[in-house]
């Protein structure tokens, strides 16, 4: 078993109504800051608080330290409530949080040191990720206990391996890469139900609502890493609601565009149809055919399955918000279920909704991607 004389622990916790279904994540890393020594996900419970889930998410990060044999403990967490209770500058009225942190310093007494520090949620990424994958398995039916710990020095083929997690019957061994996908709020053009493709209008007052409401439901969730977006105002307009929530930069990526509809751009359907029903019947059957000066949904595909590719080498193991437009997103998800072109009619998707996939990028893996949510609108609801 790998021991290590000084670790370096990231955690988090997080409830889902708080209280509510609950779980913590913890990651434990060598001196080196790089080297991932433990992962855990640890079900807290089915009605407990985030800052209860997240005391638990330190405990398991000193107990894994002490399993290892550390002797100089740093413990990064973005709970400030919990870094300032225990390093003592904060007195600790509520009676559960009394004695996890009781437990907590026991533990911490078989170390020559431990230190408590505040980082931004942006910095804790990947402790929040595994503690949302705890809270799914909690929403599952999960008892409290740890659910999935990756372990050094463990074989590769149960690595990995997390109750809830796709990577458990996809045979992966390293985390997947996310793609959290957001269509773009409403816009004047998109209310009147035109072909809205390279045309750059701006959100309406309902559409920056529902950014709005997007980027809420985004905090909440806690996982992102790296926001991209089109190069469109009513993309980078929506993504800019969720960077000021989230506290992170928007990089602006050309080829996420919307599809270009050529001379049908700000028609209506019927109103393209009108002009050569002929060349709009077949445009709809056929995805190698482009619209009149415009570009083919064949076309369209290509450069969003190579702008996928390198966004998954790029941010690998990480998650990935997208904003962007209707065709870019139905590809994102077609790309994942691995279907042809005729599938992109059979899809719908809300303005400001958004879907979830993820790419295994370890080449033993059974299955390559997974979809794991498509067209959420629950945010939604208290903006329409």
């Amino acid at each position: 078993m790998t021991t290590a004389e000084h670790v370096i622990i990231y955690a988090d916790g997080g409830s889902r109504g708080n209280p509510g279904v609950a779980g913590s994540g913890t990651v434990v890393y060598a001196a080196d800051g790089r080297t991932v020594l433990r992962d855990i996900v640890y079900v807290v419970g089915k009605k407990a608080t985030n800052n209860v889930a997240e005391y638990h998410g330190m405990l398991r990060g000193l107990e894994a330290a002490r399993d290892l044999g550390a002797r100089r403990v740093e413990m990064f967490m973005d709970s400030k409530l919990v870094v300032e209770q225990m390093s003592g500058r904060w007195k600790i009225k509520h009676p559960d949080m009394q004695a996890l942190a009781l437990e907590a310093r026991r533990i911490a007494e078989s170390f020559d040191s431990v230190s408590y520090t505040w980082v931004p949620r942006a910095r804790n990424a990947a402790a929040d990720a595994l503690s949302n994958q705890a809270m799914d398995a909690a929403a599952a039916g999960a008892d409290p206990g740890i659910v999935g710990e990756t372990v050094a020095d463990t074989p590769a083929s149960a690595a990995g391996s997390q109750v809830g997690s796709p990577a458990h019957w996809a045979g992966a061994t390293s985390r997947p890469t996310r793609f959290v996908l957001l269509r773009h709020g409403q816009t004047a053009m998109s209310a009147a139900k035109q072909y809205s493709g390279h045309s750059d209008p701006e959100l309406t007052d309902l559409g920056h609502e529902q950014a709005r409401a997007a980027a809420r439901a985004l905090r909440e969730r806690g996982d992102i890493d790296v926001i991209v977006s089109s190069p469109l105002t009513r993309c980078r307009q929506t993504a800019a609601a969720v960077a000021e929530e989230l506290g992170l930069e928007v990089e602006i990526i050309d080829t996420l565009i919307e599809q270009d509809f050529g001379a049908w751009e700000g028609k209506t359907f019927e109103e393209a149809h009108a002009l050569n029903p002929q060349q709009h019947d077949e445009w709809l059957a056929d995805p190698s055919i482009a619209p009149p000066g415009g570009e083919s949904l064949q076309k369209l595909h290509s450069r969003i399955r190579n702008t996928r590719r390198e966004l998954q080498q790029r941010y690998e193991g990480q998650t990935v918000l997208v904003v962007s437009h209707v065709s870019p997103i139905k590809s994102f998800v077609r790309q994942t279920i691995d279907a042809g072109p005729h599938v992109v009619a059979r899809m719908f998707l809300d303005l400001a909704s958004l879907s979830v996939v993820e790419f295994f990028g370890d080449a033993g893996a059974r299955v390559g991607s997974c979809l794991r949510v498509f067209n959420d609108t629950a945010h939604l609801r208290s903006s329409r």
